[in-house]
């Protein structure tokens, strides 16, 4: 009883803490335009895919499904409508208040490595339902001749990554959506605590992920302590990856951590040998890098 009560104090404690954490997260800026260029990394391969990739880069924009979503966006390789290939897809889903319109250079610099990347700004995303609405918009405009993302998308190469409680939705959409089949690895930023996350009424189930996920947050001043990260980390039964950021805040999980996200879904969806380097083979680069602590891999 008494460790009940003292694990019940807790998440009212963690529960507080959340609630100050976004509503000040939400209320500042969110991605530097200049972040791929100021952004401190701790090894060759995290430094390769912070920078921006080879590909030229446009976008559009579209009614999101949903009037209070604001605008669906996507950024996609500038050769796209005149190539003959298909592009893997990154499906994000925002945090509380933060969406996808207040960072256009993180969508940039994804679809700068050939990735369509879209995403929209609904203020709820913990259910997933933006992100399988998104992804239902893509298939859509992938089946039609008359856009330009006719059979431009590569349907067996869809990941998806989110932030904060967009982090909870990430595994909401890979894990409960009708299109969950489609997702073939996932990025989890900063997620709220599980218990924390039922208690503001964002539930989410870990257990039944069957994708490759990679995790990370930060050691200092975040949604989620390590205790949660470990019981979060140990709930999924799948291929996986955590590790905590030093000396960084919750807000700037979303951008800091990105030359790990991009090597992540280079890897997974496009196979890159160098950027897998970062996560696995004799020595990966995570476990030793500086900027990081309490490291897993499980792959």
């Amino acid at each position: 009883m008494k460790e009940l009560l003292k694990r019940a104090g807790l998440v009212l404690l963690l529960l507080a803490a959340v609630r100050g954490i976004l509503a000040g997260w939400a209320a500042a800026p969110s991605v530097p335009e200049d972040y791929t260029g100021s952004v401190a990394t701790g090894g060759p391969v995290e430094a390769a895919y912070l920078a921006m990739g080879s590909y030229e880069v446009a976008c559009t924009t579209a009614a999101a499904p949903q009037e209070e979503w604001g605008d669906l966006v996507m950024y996609y390789p500038a050769e796209l409508p005149q190539s003959q290939s298909r592009y893997p897809v990154v499906v994000m889903v925002n945090g509380t208040g933060v969406g996808a319109s207040k960072y256009p250079s993180l969508f940039e610099h994804l679809a700068s490595w050939g990735f369509i990347v879209l995403g929209s700004d609904d203020p709820g995303t913990y259910a997933g339902d933006s992100a399988e609405a998104d992804l239902t918009w893509l298939l859509e405009k992938n089946a039609d001749p008359d856009s330009v993302f006719y059979d431009k998308a590569d349907l067996d190469r869809v990941g998806a990554c989110g932030h904060s409680q967009g982090g909870v939705g990430v595994f909401n959409a890979i894990g409960a959506t009708p299109h969950k089949e489609l997702y073939q690895c996932a990025v989890s930023l900063s997620p709220i605590d599980v218990e924390v996350a039922r208690a503001l009424n964002m539930p989410y189930d870990p257990a039944g992920i069957r994708v490759p996920v990679l995790i990370l947050a930060s050691a200092s001043k975040d949604v989620i302590q390590m205790e949660g990260l470990q019981q979060l980390y140990d709930r999924i039964d799948a291929p996986k990856v955590l590790a905590r950021r030093k000396a960084e805040g919750h807000g700037e999980m979303l951008y800091s951590a990105d030359g790990y996200v991009t090597a992540w879904f280079m890897w997974q969806l496009q196979g890159d040998e160098r950027a897998a380097a970062a996560f696995t083979g004799p020595a990966p680069e995570l476990l030793a890098n500086p900027l990081y602590q309490d490291q897993r891999i499980d792959l």
